[in-house]
């Protein structure tokens, strides 16, 4: 259980069933309880079915200070990157992590671009991505989101917060953090999927430990099955498949933001790779999109394209700095996790 909510301190069963109550903090600490509001104020008023749920919330006092609990819907099949790992028992079929990609684009395209506020979710990573019981995944982990620039500007100036091996050059260069932020991390989670490896591995050789540059040297077709995760069962048809979904984490890992996709343009191209069932007995390669064929292989090069035309939000009255929207409380929210 604690898997299946990785970033939270501490995992507790609650009393009712397919609930899972979590406990985030002991104390009055200032940025746990930023984090906290945060993620009640966004899982509060958005909903699609690859975001994960808030059944509920509470804060309670007792001797050591404010306890801050979230009730998430229980994910049994814990997350992603449970099951890239050397170590797991049930490494995912290709089938499955196609659909994590799809599912995974489909979640940060509704973030994006689907509401009448955009939220960039700044921590998007195998581990805040969580599989329910039927392997459909949910985004998680809102606490450090924030909602995207107003209207007339191009980007947000803020201090860094997330992972680092999943962040944008020019996020952690300058602070600068737009919607192609989290392009940027899709892309690296798209190498995840094919080669089973976490994006920093410091037990592994020197030239092995960074999983961007470890890939470059193998994206041409000869050298390409070698970063193929073994675990998988690799044929012609899982090959092409995995080179194409490389094509697209390419496409993402622009050095220039602007020269990224959209979320939206991302999940059409993933879309194109799912074989239906009456179609996988052909064993057809999935054809690689036609922008692609003309982007760099190169994840740290630079492709200048037209800027993208920004679609115009209405933020309204959000607070830009912890994501707050007011609202009233949901009846559906519950005062305590034992009541």
């Amino acid at each position: 259980m604690k898997k299946a909510v990785s970033g939270h301190q501490k995992a507790h069963p609650s009393f009712r069933p397919n609930w899972v109550c979590l406990y985030d903090h002991i104390g009055f600490v200032k940025q746990g309880h930023k984090e906290w509001l945060t993620e009640i104020n966004i899982l509060g008023v958005v909903k699609h079915p690859n975001l994960v749920k808030l059944v509920g919330y509470c804060a309670e006092e007792d001797e050591l200070g404010t306890k801050l609990f979230l009730v998430y819907e229980y994910m049994p099949n814990r997350s992603v990157r449970d099951h890239l790992s050397s170590r797991s028992n049930a490494p995912l079929s290709w089938a499955t992590r196609l659909k994590v990609a799809q599912d995974a684009a489909r979640g940060l395209a509704y973030l994006h671009e689907d509401m009448n506020f955009q939220v960039i979710l700044r921590d998007f990573k195998s581990s805040n991505i969580l599989l329910d019981d039927q392997w459909n995944a949910k985004l998680s982990d809102f606490g450090v989101a924030r909602v995207g620039p107003a209207e007339g500007l191009t980007h947000i100036s803020t201090n860094f917060a997330g992972t680092r091996e999943y962040a944008a050059p020019e996020y952690l260069a300058v602070g600068h953090l737009t919607s192609k932020s989290d392009v940027w991390s899709y892309g690296v989670f798209l190498y995840e999927l094919i080669t089973g490896r976490r994006p920093l591995e410091r037990r592994r050789p020197q030239e092995e430990q960074k999983l961007l540059e470890w890939v470059l040297p193998h994206l041409n077709r000869k050298k390409f099955k070698l970063i193929v995760d073994p675990e998988l069962k690799v044929d012609k048809y899982l090959l092409d498949s995995a080179k194409s979904l490389s094509d697209i984490a390419n496409f993402c890992l622009l050095k220039d933001p602007k020269s990224r996709p959209k979320m939206s343009e991302v999940l059409e191209m993933v879309s194109k790779l799912i074989v239906v069932p009456s179609q996988a007995t052909t064993h057809a390669p999935p054809r690689v999109p036609k922008e692609l064929k003309k982007i760099s292989l190169d994840p740290t090069q630079s492709k200048q394209t037209h800027d993208d035309t920004q679609q115009k939000r209405e933020t309204g009255s959000i607070n830009k700095e912890t994501a707050c929207v007011p609202r009233t409380r949901p009846s559906k929210l519950l005062r305590s996790c034992f009541k």
